[in-house]
């Protein structure tokens, strides 16, 4: 039987498009980007203390580095900085041509390098794909031919690769190399009855994914069934994340309507600390 669960809203933000939410176990704090107005947002749970500061251009996703400072996505290209924003500085000539392209969601990856996807600013726009960025700069495509780059993780064993291209209507597993991350054999893993955006593994191997459109965040096991929807008073659901000191608590961005509010829950099953970047 399907559990069905509710969200409380945990913070007003009033994001346009809020997205990639990550928790800072160093530092105690919920980070998350806006889109499109270019802000890196940070909640301190513990006091209710809501920060930002603006990334210059829009930026599609942000991660945490060894070093603890952020490596971010912006629209059209990869950055680091400190962990306040200070110290901006972009990471290589990489560009992708954002008149006609931006990138969206991404993460570091088990083995110390940041995967970013693109999506198309128009609906017939080209074809988008994801990117991985290593340490030393280099980056390479590995996935191609997407309709909208979107929800990524990894299993923890480094074996699975769980990829959301949007347009594809589901969600996608690859087996990967556990010393190196090439991908291969990529099969459909689920097929979800709305738009695929942001995913999550919890510590059971359970894959949540945020639909868009749907307003459901939902669980499946590691077989692929369904056994828990998270129900919000929102359509656009874009991504989900787990926190706080045990990681017991699920964090959920959306956008408009309900202007981009973070919703939380706690499902009863813990999430896993965030991969990242060996920068």
């Amino acid at each position: 039987m399907t559990r069905v669960l509710s969200a409380e809203v945990v913070v007003p933000a009033q994001c346009e498009l809020a997205e990639g939410p990550v928790w800072d176990a160093a530092r105690g704090l919920l980070r998350w980007v806006d889109i499109l107005p270019g802000q890196v947002h940070a909640l301190d749970p513990a006091t209710g203390a809501h920060s930002w500061f603006h990334a210059g251009d829009p930026v599609g996703t942000v991660g945490l580095t060894r070093s603890g400072g952020l490596v971010l996505a912006l629209v059209d290209g990869f950055y680091r900085a400190d962990h306040d924003g200070q110290r901006l500085t972009r990471i290589g000539e990489f560009s992708v041509d954002a008149t006609v392209v931006r990138f969206n969601d991404g993460k570091p990856d088990p083995w110390g390098n940041f995967c970013a996807g693109t999506c198309a600013w128009a609906e017939d726009g080209p074809p988008c794909a994801l990117y991985r960025l290593r340490p030393d700069g280099a980056v390479a495509e590995i996935v191609g031919d997407v309709g909208l780059s979107n929800g990524l993780d990894w299993s923890d064993d480094r074996t699975a690769f769980y990829f959301a291209d949007s347009a594809s209507g589901g969600v996608d597993v690859f087996d990967t190399d556990p010393y190196t991350g090439r991908l291969s054999h990529r099969r459909r893993f689920v097929t979800v009855g709305g738009v695929p955006d942001g995913l999550t593994l919890d510590a059971e191997g359970g894959l949540w994914v945020a639909l868009w459109g749907s307003g459901e965040l939902q669980r499946y096991t590691p077989d692929g069934q369904l056994d828990t929807v998270v129900r919000l008073p929102v359509r656009q659901v874009t991504s989900a994340a787990f926190g706080g000191p045990d990681l017991a608590v699920l964090y959920i961005t959306t956008a408009q309507p309900h202007a981009g509010d973070i919703f939380a829950c706690t499902p009863g099953v813990p999430g896993r600390p965030p991969f990242l970047f060996a920068a």
